[in-house]
């Protein structure tokens, strides 16, 4: 989706104290609340998992981008793709410090919480603007399988990316301030 020069996602994600620390039960997993977890960002790439471990939870990863990350001039440099559950990206020419991007983009595996908020997630498109509201989490499966959320927006490589229990989903095509 093509979308005009300009921040399309100002704000930083909003993270916080969980409202409670107490794990349940999704998909014969445990979940345990580490953060609540908010975040207005622009889909840099959405890739769909069936087949992989993960996929029992999360169907869906999103790479997303917030602030400087979020304007169509600075992507125009990037070439951007997602793939076994990681997001790469890359630039000819460097429109911003890679400490802007580092701090400014992430792929965040998404936990839905009903079947609707599956459905927007996995509509959602290159371009599109979303608004999550949810958790960071820890997932234990019984066979010992864990999949930990990063709580930080600052850094890479394995381990670094969010994973959201996804309580709201919106997906529009623009900001609601623009």
């Amino acid at each position: 989706m093509s979308q005009p020069a300009g921040v399309l996602a100002p704000g930083d994600p909003i993270q916080a104290a969980p409202d409670s620390q107490e794990p349940w039960s999704f998909r014969n997993h445990r979940i345990t609340p580490l953060a609540r977890f908010e975040i207005r960002a622009r889909v840099l790439s959405a890739e769909r998992y069936r087949f992989d471990r993960p996929a029992e939870l999360s169907p869906v990863d999103l790479a997303l981008g917030w602030g400087p990350m979020s304007d169509s001039q600075v992507l125009a440099a990037f070439s951007i793709e997602q793939r076994d559950r990681w997001y790469f990206w890359r630039a000819a020419r460097m429109p911003i410090a890679e400490r802007e991007v580092i701090s400014h983009s992430a792929n965040m595996h998404m936990i839905p919480a009903t079947e609707g908020i599956a459905r927007r997630l996995k509509a959602a498109r290159v371009g599109q603007v979303v608004h999550l509201e949810g958790q960071l989490v820890r997932a234990d499966g019984k066979d010992g399988w864990h999949w930990v959320s990063s709580l930080s927006r600052t850094d890479t490589g394995d381990g670094s990316c969010e994973v959201i229990w996804v309580e709201s989903a919106e997906v529009t095509d623009r900001s609601p301030d623009m």
